[in-house]
């Protein structure tokens, strides 16, 4: 999210809306022509992914890779999602994802977003732009999902536990349908080579095995030292703890209700779900991901 600058009233929670078939809300709608019309460029690298899956680690993960010898003062001064433009977000006052990405003086321009696959701008795909997809399963995403937007203001209002994880079911979320999202991705992956199609589980599960398939994706041959360097430095306890990565200069948020980096682990659903409310996701589950092969762990 973009910072909310002092002594500024945050506006009001948004409300969502059907957008062509996607749950949305206006700050991420009110400025689609602009993010349609984006002029991509060949060496772009986007980080897509559904909200809590992972962008944020992905999106520091490659900030380190490719800016942390080059402009270290970066790392300490700015913060991560300064470096890294938000396609879609608009909200009333800031400067849109768009003016941040035109502003950008980086190469590679590393860009996060939340869209389903339908809707990435064309010049993307026009541009062969290097997309890296980052998923996570449908358990751990609810939970992470349900405690980000209590705590975000830019979100809509969640509600309590048992009706936020039957909105989620019904795809009632910013950014419509995980099932859509996540398989609507897979599916393209299978027809475009420039998709590297990640899990959350397999990042926690070896970090540097997963940094390094990512290198190969991009065509990097960072060094042995640097891997090992940014696989340290993107710990879920060091990035919790670091200014510029934990979202704690982002004023939509309120860190009294939660934190915008909370575990970070892969099986907390258990904390959650009654026996009752797993049963029933588990059988709503396999009705919507019946006619795919793409496989998630739930637990490590």
């Amino acid at each position: 999210m973009l910072s909310i600058l002092n002594n500024m009233e945050l506006p009001p929670r948004p409300t969502l809306f059907d957008f062509n078939g996607v749950a949305m809300t206006k700050y991420f709608t009110d400025n689609w022509e602009n993010i349609q019309n984006v002029k991509a460029r060949p060496d772009d690298i986007i980080i897509a992914a559904y909200p809590k899956a992972g962008n944020t680690w992905m999106s520091y993960i490659l900030d380190l890779l490719y800016f942390s010898d080059m402009s270290p003062e970066r790392q300490d001064s700015v913060p991560l999602y300064e470096r890294v433009p938000f396609l879609e977000i608009q909200i009333p006052g800031f400067p849109s994802g768009v003016d941040e990405l035109n502003k950008s003086t980086t190469f590679p321009r590393i860009i996060k977003t939340h869209l389903q696959v339908q809707f990435i701008p064309k010049s993307f795909w026009e541009q062969n732009s290097k997309i890296i997809y980052v998923a996570r399963n449908a358990k751990d995403t609810v939970v992470s999902y349900f405690h980000f937007d209590r705590m975000n203001m830019a979100q809509p209002e969640p509600g309590d536990w048992n009706s936020f994880l039957q909105r989620f079911m019904e795809g009632k979320m910013v950014f419509g349908s995980w099932y859509e999202h996540v398989k609507g991705w897979w599916e393209k992956k299978q027809t475009s080579s420039n998709i590297f199609y990640l899990f959350f589980e397999d990042l926690i599960e070896d970090t540097e095995r997963e940094i390094s398939r990512l290198c190969s994706f991009l065509g990097l041959s960072a060094t042995a030292e640097l891997t090992k360097q940014v696989t340290e430095k993107v710990l879920f306890d060091n990035m919790k703890h670091n200014r510029m990565v934990n979202g704690c200069t982002d004023e939509v948020l309120d860190f009294s209700v939660s934190h915008f980096m909370r575990k970070g682990k892969v099986g907390d659903w258990k904390n959650h779900f009654t026996v009752q409310q797993n049963e029933q996701f588990d059988e709503d589950y396999e009705k919507k991901m019946k006619n795919t092969d793409l496989q998630f762990r739930t637990i490590l």
